[in-house]
């Protein structure tokens, strides 16, 4: 989306309303593609397993009494995991993908969907394509049915019909986008479990940045992030959804996207100012060496033994 739709990413193509669903498409494709490759050729020999990671946050309806507020919340998450799942466990794009943006395309005048369609052969060689799925979470949005003017310009955004809110409440220690919201992890977690068939989950990215520029080692805030989510993570753990493995993000600061050097999602400070770039333990490691050899919440007691 930010490379094909928005320009912000390499490769800053700006193809308003078609660009990010056609690179997004061909992903898929050729994701299933390489799945199938090593399936026939390597798989018997090697036992393996070839899967796709997906980021998403969580969408919750501004009022859960309310029907248009659940529907717009189920877009948000449709349009966003959705958009590459539903192909890969079940086929195809998700059904309300299909009916907005081929609503919005026949109104703009246009012949066929913005939306790509998948053919009969390829729906079938795509569905299954995943031995496990590895899931990117940082954060949740309150959401709502927004309408916008039909004669502004197409584009992912506008194309499902929602406004993203935010609970001024929730601690936000990082950039504007990333609240820590906890609860909506496992609330995904659940989503996955119940749309998908219960598939094998691995963390795949899970953390929180600074945008402090001084060597500020003490992240309590950061502690207390990772401690959230990953007793969410356990409450999903026991409501049976199938999550093999967690991984934090990340190990070191290091090059964010458009955002340079300027956010830090590090467990470990890196001065990029220095030609050695020496790299500094924040207090965020000792807790998370705690959490990896007792293998969760530890009790003191047993690991100082």
């Amino acid at each position: 989306e930010k490379g094909y739709e928005t320009g912000e990413h390499a490769p800053g193509l700006k193809l308003g309303g078609c660009g990010a669903y056609k690179a997004a498409h061909h992903i898929i494709k050729t994701h299933a593609k390489v799945w199938h490759s090593y399936n026939s050729t390597w798989r018997r020999e090697q036992r393996g397993m070839v899967g796709i990671s997906l980021t998403s946050g969580w969408g919750e309806p501004v009022d859960p009494h309310s029907q248009t507020d659940r529907d717009a919340a189920e877009r948000y998450i449709q349009f966003h995991l959705g958009w590459f799942a539903n192909p890969i466990y079940r086929g195809d794009y998700p059904e309300v993908m299909k009916n907005y943006v081929g609503k919005k395309s026949a109104q703009q005048g246009l012949g066929t969907s913005r939306l790509p369609t998948f053919s009969v052969q390829e729906k079938t060689y795509i569905k299954g394509t995943s031995d496990f799925l590895g899931i990117g979470h940082f954060t949740t949005r309150y959401v709502l049915q927004k309408t916008f003017p039909f004669l502004q310009v197409s584009s992912y955004h506008t194309d499902p019909d929602l406004a993203e809110l935010v609970d001024p409440s929730w601690p936000a220690p990082g950039p504007k986008w990333l609240y820590s919201v906890p609860w909506g992890f496992r609330r995904l977690l659940n989503f996955i479990k119940t749309q998908y068939g219960n598939p094998l989950i691995y963390v795949t990215e899970n953390g929180v940045s600074e945008t402090m520029q001084c060597s500020q080692l003490c992240d309590e805030w950061r502690i207390q992030y990772l401690k959230g989510y990953i007793n969410e993570i356990l409450k999903a753990l026991n409501d049976g959804v199938n999550v093999k493995g967690y991984t934090a993000w990340s190990l070191l600061d290091k090059f964010e996207w458009n955002k340079g050097f300027s956010e830090r999602f590090g467990l470990y400070h890196i001065d990029f100012k220095n030609k050695n770039k020496p790299r500094y333990p924040k207090a965020s490691v000792d807790y998370y060496k705690k959490i990896i050899s007792a293998n969760g919440f530890p009790n003191a007691r047993e690991v100082m033994s």
